[in-house]
């Protein structure tokens, strides 16, 4: 027996999945009940009631027809007389029972319990399987917990009545990140737009926990449904195995309609014991299971039109995959990315039962809602003083605020009135608004891997103050569509990839809008010079691009730049001097540090640029500097540092003006005399050549400040050092010194910390001298 608990367990457990059975299932579950109904009561008058009735079949012994034709009268009782008691009439009956009633009249109600409640197993099994109940029971705790939560009702009410953003960043599959995944905010996870959700009640720090915790569940919850489709493949071989099993028992049981007989003929060969060999038998209940047979096959094929709906359901839709942007109904919540596999397959399962369920789910989906939450705490988190103690003075003395990884930016920022450099990194949803115009001496902005939006007033005031823009981003269209509009932008500095050669759709919008813009740094992997650049070539007095070893195709387009004072181009593999750089008359420093360049013939080329005092060519493959080098009569600093050189040329101690010279990093062995020529210079870098002594006539440059020296075969120094009287740094480490001359000590500007030499060699100094330098 069933005990009452039992049942009551039962309908608990099935009012418990509820919210992922869709109509039909339901439909189907009512069915079955049907059907079982109907079954136990074939099945109930079987045992109870099911017998056959038998009589002998004999020729009735009173001649009637001759009585009537001899005009004698007809009895008044008809029928046959028999000698059996009702002990062979039951024995009769008993045999013709087994013998001529048919298997279907004994045994149709029994099978079709049985696949009844076959049906019933499948059609519940996926709550039952471990692998998949787990799943659908945890699911459905944070379904009822999203719907109760506070959180919820709020943040419904508050964008039930807000237009939608007019701004819908392009939203990206749930599998390119990848796949969605905490590790990486702007690598693996989606941008989304920030929104400011004006709640008209706060949520007490009780409610604030809780939400912060099932947004963690939803995300732990959600990273483990999305590995797998268990769920999706149980419940579509369970409505595969259904439908199977319908079609096999309404095969075999629409055959057995008309075979129900209420009167059979039975021959049960026990003549020698009744005297009679034939029997007519009637079976009580043959026209009673053959209606309740009928009412069963209809209750069945009303079943199996329902498991064909629900694998054309599965099979016409994509069940693996669920869009938020298709299935809601205008929540205010669009920032939420596809998910896919099980945790798909269950909302979709929602959306069956009650799209209400999926919509309140996606408050805790959403990272706009996540945001707004976290910026509540954010405030209360971060007040003023706290913000206050993180700011600091950068290298040029300017206050300095840099915020790293919060969810949002704390309102406190704006009454340090006293920033002027602002920087943000990794805040999932920055956006300022227009109590910003209260840092009046903001001037730079540093915005790192984060999505920044701002309201019209915000906008207003960076247009006005902003003068230095560094951005830092992933992908081309991260970049902040109010950035190409900010006229009184003097600086921009964008880190990132803007090679857009796989999506020609995608590229750097034109920057005509900047009219101010001076300056312009790209450190990137370009193929090519961006048409946007173009648009501002003729305002430019900056240039740099720094290309992460991507090959430059050309750079005959800095042909329009015909103001530029600085080119910085950087790592971009470069094999031979530009020949545009003599068309920029302009120009004042020229720096191709890292590329490939060999030889520089072409250098005499540069003489026309009347202007140009640097030039920089560090960290390339040159073995030799053309004679043609000494025509640059204005340069002032010349760094070939980490090159290929073994001598160093005359045509460079021509350069009269020099300040600067760096040689360091190549095989030089010996530095011409020539060298005293360079009265001007400040700074000399011979640095890890093979040089073994320094000529004399270097102590006649007077006005030099800074002599590096180091990583040489130098045996000593000469005494005329001391004829250096503004020498503040001399690094002579990893040589083969043994001492230093005496008259080191004239070199009155050379104190603590400017003298770098081996350990054994500053022993050797006299006492007073060691005082000094250490």
């Amino acid at each position: 027996m069933i005990t009452a608990s039992e049942v009551s367990s039962l309908a608990e457990s099935q009012a418990h999945f509820k919210a992922v059975k869709p109509w039909w299932d339901v439909l189907m579950d009512y069915l079955l009940i049907i059907m079982i109904m109907v079954s136990f009561f074939s099945a109930t008058l079987l045992l109870t009631m099911d017998k056959v009735v038998c009589m002998p079949k004999t020729k009735n012994p009173l001649k009637s027809t001759s009585s009537a034709l001899d005009g004698a009268p007809v009895p008044k009782e008809i029928g046959h007389l028999t000698n059996l008691d009702i002990q062979q009439y039951t024995y009769v009956s008993a045999v013709c029972y087994h013998k001529v009633v048919p298997w279907q009249s004994k045994y149709s109600p029994y099978m079709a319990l049985i696949n009844t409640l076959l049906l019933l197993a499948s059609s519940n099994f996926w709550f039952k399987y471990p692998k998949t109940s787990s799943k659908v029971e945890h699911f459905l705790s944070i379904l009822a917990k999203c719907f109760e939560s506070p959180w919820t009702t709020k943040a419904l009410e508050e964008t039930s009545d807000q237009a939608p953003p007019e701004y819908k960043p392009q939203k990206y599959s749930s599998t390119r990140s990848i796949d969605y995944s905490p590790r990486t905010p702007m690598l693996n996870e989606t941008l989304f737009p920030s929104m400011h959700l004006p709640f008209s009640a706060i949520l007490d720090k009780k409610e604030e926990e809780q939400a912060k915790a099932l947004f963690e569940k939803i995300r732990h919850f959600r990273a483990q449904a999305e590995d797998s489709d268990v769920v999706y493949r149980v419940y579509v071989g369970q409505t595969v195995f259904k439908v199977l099993t319908v079609v096999i028992v309404l095969g075999y049981t629409l055959s057995l309609v008309g075979s129900f007989s209420f009167r059979h003929t039975c021959k049960p060969c026990i003549q020698n014991l009744m005297g009679y060999s034939v029997f007519t038998c009637t079976h009580n209940l043959a026209y009673i299971l053959e209606k309740l047979l009928l009412s069963y096959i209809l209750l069945l094929s009303l079943y199996a039109v329902l498991s064909i709906h629900a694998l054309f359901w599965i099979y016409r839709r994509s069940l693996k995959v669920y869009s938020f942007e298709n299935n809601s109904d205008g929540d205010g919540f669009g920032d939420i990315p596809d998910v896919k596999n099980d945790f798909a397959f269950m909302l979709h399962m929602v959306d069956c039962y009650d799209t209400l369920y999926s919509r309140r789910f996606s408050v805790f989906l959403s990272a706009m809602s996540e945001g707004r939450l976290r910026e509540l705490a954010l405030n209360s988190e971060w007040p003023t003083e706290k913000l206050r103690a993180l700011v600091s003075k950068d290298s040029r003395g300017r206050f300095e605020l840099q915020l790293s990884m919060t969810p949002a930016i704390p309102k406190a920022v704006y009454e340090l009135t006293e920033v002027q450099v602002l920087k943000l990194e990794l805040i999932s949803s920055a956006k300022f608004v227009g109590a910003v115009s209260q840092l009046k001496y903001l001037s730079e902005l540093h915005i790192s891997h984060c999505s920044v939006k701002m309201d019209p007033d915000a906008y207003h005031f960076f247009q006005e103050r902003l003068k230095v823009l560094h951005i830092r981003f992933t992908d081309i269209e991260e970049l902040p569509s109010w950035m190409y509009s900010l006229k009184n932008l003097i600086e921009l500095h964008l880190y990132g990839n803007l090679n857009c050669s796989n999506n020609k759709s995608i590229r750097l919008q034109s920057l005509r809008g900047l009219t101010g813009l001076r300056s312009l740094s790209l450190t990137s992997n370009l193929s090519h010079i961006p048409s946007a650049v173009l648009d501002v070539a003729g305002q430019l007095s900056t240039l740099s691009i720094q290309n992460g070893d991507t090959e430059l195709s050309s750079l005959a387009h800095l042909k329009k730049m015909n103001r530029l004072l600085v080119l910085k181009v950087c790592h971009c593999k470069i094999s031979k001097l530009p020949g545009v750089l003599p068309d920029l008359s302009s120009l004042q420093s020229i720096d191709l540090t890292s590329n490939l360049l060999q030889a520089v013939d072409e250098l005499g080329t540069l003489q026309r640029l009347r202007n140009l005092i640097i030039l920089r060519l560090c960290h390339n493959a040159i073995c030799h500097l053309p004679p043609s080098l000494e025509l640059l009569r204005n340069l002032e600093e010349l760094s070939i540092s980490h090159n290929k050189l073994e001598t160093l040329p005359v045509s460079i101690l021509n350069l009269v003006k020099l300040k600067h010279l760096d040689v360091s990093c190549n095989r030089i062995r010996f530095i011409p005399p020539e060298i005293g020529h360079l009265t001007r210079l400040e700074m000399l870098a011979i640095t890890s050549n093979q040089i073994s002594f320094l000529p004399h006539e270097l102590f006649r440059c007077t006005r030099l400040k800074f002599l590096h020296a180091g990583y040489n075969k130098l045996s000593s120094l000469a005494p005329e050092v001391g004829q250096l009287p503004l020498l503040s740094s001399l690094e002579l480490m990893g040589n083969s010194l043994t001492s230093l001359p005496k008259e080191i000590a004239d070199c009155l500007q050379l104190k603590k910390g400017g003298l770098e030499v081996d350990e054994h060699v500053l022993e050797n100094l006299p006492l007073e001298l060691k005082k000094r330098y250490l």
